[in-house]
């Protein structure tokens, strides 16, 4: 089962007042290099977290959040009237050692100014992780990572028929080369021929013309890259239908096959020939940047 790395999944819970928030993206990588944005709340399970990414996601590039949303008319933040007030008693006692002109401080002036100093404002209680709220956010993580694997999945399929596509075009294109193949030997050998003949005063023995033509000719046999080329084509679709996604495997054997055709290529002393070792060579590059994104 063929996968991609590039992936999107997301999931939302609610526990309590809160909404839990669980957002995961993959993209394309050598291997695993995950990056996390963890609501402090759910910091001392980040270990666990990363082991549930790790087995869901495997190699890829990952970017995970988690967060909390709560309803305003439960936020316990609240405004600290005793720093308020002492923050106003030294404003006061500021303006009055500056020797500033006017009335004293208004409320109008001095509320907003209060309001943004630090730590004005206070929460009444101290969050804690129970073992309740914990189960209800590791299960929205394991839908998101569920949906991820599902996203992976049709691209994974999106992927195995642009593979299915280019590799029948290289077994056709293959497939182009015979006619070429076979009417060649004629060629040359009527080339060496007419060479020969148009030399004044040469004499040669047709019988050793014919077994170095023979000898020539096996130089440029292509018959083995041939059916080894066809083996790789069959390799890299067997290994697709293998269980697990072999992306890595996948572009081992795009390597092999590129061996194969340009050994075709440096082979090939047609143009005709060498033309369609040119398609089969663009076909083979559009799997290989297809094969960057398979797991």
């Amino acid at each position: 089962m063929l996968l991609s790395m590039t992936g999107y999944g997301k999931a939302v819970a609610t526990h309590l007042d809160k909404t839990i928030h669980v957002e995961v993206k993959t993209l394309n990588s050598k291997a695993l290099d995950c990056s996390t944005r963890i609501a402090p709340i759910y910091r001392e399970k980040e270990m666990e977290i990363r082991r549930m990414i790790q087995d869901s996601v495997v190699r890829g590039k990952v970017d995970f959040s988690i967060w909390i949303t709560k309803d305003e008319a439960t936020d316990t933040a609240t405004i600290n009237p005793v720093l308020a007030a002492g923050y106003y008693r030294q404003l006061t006692a500021l303006q009055q050692q500056l020797g500033l002109s006017g009335s004293p401080m208004t409320a109008d002036a001095v509320v907003p100014l209060i309001m943004r100093m630090p730590d004005i404002m206070t929460r009444t209680d101290v969050e804690e992780l129970t073992e309740e709220e914990w189960v209800v956010a590791r299960a929205a993580i394991s839908e998101a990572l569920d949906s991820l694997t599902d996203f992976r999945r049709q691209e994974g399929t999106a992927l195995r028929h642009k593979f299915e596509e280019k590799l029948d075009n290289i077994a056709a294109l293959m497939t182009k080369i015979e006619p070429y193949e076979q009417s060649r030997v004629e060629k040359i050998r009527q080339r060496l021929t007419d060479n020969l003949k148009a030399l004044p005063g040469v004499e040669y023995d047709a019988g050793r013309l014919e077994q170095e033509l023979i000898y020539y000719i096996e130089k440029l046999d292509i018959s083995e890259e041939k059916q080894r080329l066809a083996n790789h084509l069959k390799y890299f679709r067997d290994t697709m239908d293998e269980p697990q996604s072999q992306g890595k495997k996948l572009g081992f054997i795009a390597q092999e096959m590129g061996r194969e055709i340009n050994t075709t290529g440096s082979k090939s002393n047609q143009a005709e020939m060498q033309n369609i070792v040119v398609q089969m060579k663009d076909e083979l590059e559009q799997i290989k940047e297809q094969v960057l994104n398979a797991l």
